[in-house]
């Protein structure tokens, strides 16, 4: 009998695209967010100003998306070329295979950023942007998609800056520090991706009792909380790539699952978040909620004179306000002397940090600062000020 054995032909699958994007962050994040993207098994992370680049296949995409947590955005650049004048402009942009991320059926928008270039005026860039996408999509199908400047299914990004223009797809669609947990804002909220960045520059590692005597709607103790949990950030946001004909429904939802089970229900420390506003620690409540760290978190409407943190080793984290108008500041600086003298006599053991966009009002603390940060919440300068309780 003669057995015959067929041999079984290996099929090889086509290697996978790699792409280089490039994750934009706050003045001063750059650092924290690199990491993250080394943590997160990111190939060729090059930390710059303004943000980081780093390469993968589209996977790596919907993953910076879904767990970067300083982050703003994640552009996928298209091209880059010299730009002096509307002609240039155009031909760069229409040189663009737009057929591939575009059809005349979905919508598309245009930011552009600018300095220091002899095309001065933004809306202008964007106008004459748009207006090659549309012509080459119009030569290709015959018909030109239309402009959704609120919600388009497709965001451009022009980076023009000293005549050298980059084309982007904006790949996360609304900003990342929109995680979707905070509908309702206290005033003057913290934005998430920031209070993320503060966590990460004290290095609580959610071995030890995190706690925020001043949390107003939650964002600190929350951020925490998705970081100790090991929960994705943009695990109940949608993205932008997610409308794009390109779109990997099953990857994704594979990367969804993942996250999911990565999850943990209970963390080994007590997170703390107490505000003397009872209408802040009900937001904070909701907030926590929508973001699924309910069971996380622990939540009182108190006092600061009243704050008594669990027994250290601990971290403290806090951003009070800091008086942006005149008049303001003279009138915080009570609350600064008070937060001295709580962090003196009840936190001893705890390592504190003060986030503040006023010197002045920091002086008020009593205490020397071990380590300043510089920081940007937004256009203002701050700092984030390190205290060793002893």
């Amino acid at each position: 009998m003669t057995v015959i054995i067929r041999r079984r032909e290996r099929v090889v699958s086509p290697p996978a695209e790699e792409l280089q994007f490039f994750a934009t962050t706050g003045k001063g994040v750059e650092g924290v967010l690199a990491r993250e993207l080394v943590m997160l098994g990111m190939g060729n992370v090059s930390q710059e100003a303004g943000g980081v680049r780093f390469r993968g296949g589209i996977d790596a995409c919907y993953r910076a998306n879904l767990w970067l947590r300083t982050a703003n955005r994640v552009l996928l650049p298209l091209t880059e070329f010299a730009c002096q004048n509307p002609q240039e402009l155009y031909e760069g942009v229409r040189t663009i295979a737009w057929e591939r991320w575009l059809t005349p059926d979905l919508t598309l928008a245009v930011d552009c950023n600018l300095r220091d270039s002899a095309m001065t005026h933004s809306g202008f860039v964007a106008l004459k942007t748009k207006d090659a996408m549309v012509d080459r999509l119009r030569d290709h199908f015959g018909r030109r998609p239309s402009v959704d400047t609120k919600d388009p299914d497709l965001r451009v990004n022009v980076h023009l800056v000293k005549n050298r223009c980059t084309i982007s797809l904006d790949t996360s669609g609304a900003p990342l520090d929109r995680r979707g947990y905070r509908l309702a804002r206290t005033e003057a909220p913290l934005r998430e991706t920031l209070a993320a960045a503060l966590l990460e520059l004290t290095e609580w590692d959610g071995t030890v009792p995190l706690v925020d005597p001043m949390c107003g709607s939650g964002t600190i103790p929350i951020e925490a909380a998705l970081k100790a949990g090991r929960r994705a950030p943009g695990l109940f946001r949608q993205f932008g790539f997610e409308r794009w004909p390109t779109f990997d429904r099953t990857l994704w939802q594979r990367l969804l699952g993942e996250a999911r089970d990565e999850a943990l229900v209970t963390l080994p420390v007590p997170i703390v978040g107490s505000d003397i506003s009872a209408r802040a620690v009900a937001t904070a409540r909701e907030n926590c909620e929508r973001a699924g760290v309910a069971g996380l978190v622990q939540l009182a409407q108190r006092e600061l004179a009243d704050f008594t943190p669990p027994p250290a080793p601990g971290i403290l984290l806090v951003n009070p306000p800091y008086g942006q108008r005149l008049g303001e500041e003279e009138a915080l600086k009570p609350l600064y002397r008070q937060l001295g003298d709580v962090m003196k006599q009840r936190c001893k053991g705890y390592t504190a940090y003060i986030f503040t966009g006023s010197a002045e009002l920091a002086k008020c603390v009593g205490l020397r600062a071990t380590r300043r940060i510089v920081l940007f919440n937004g256009p203002l300068e701050c700092r984030l000020l390190k205290y060793d309780l002893y």
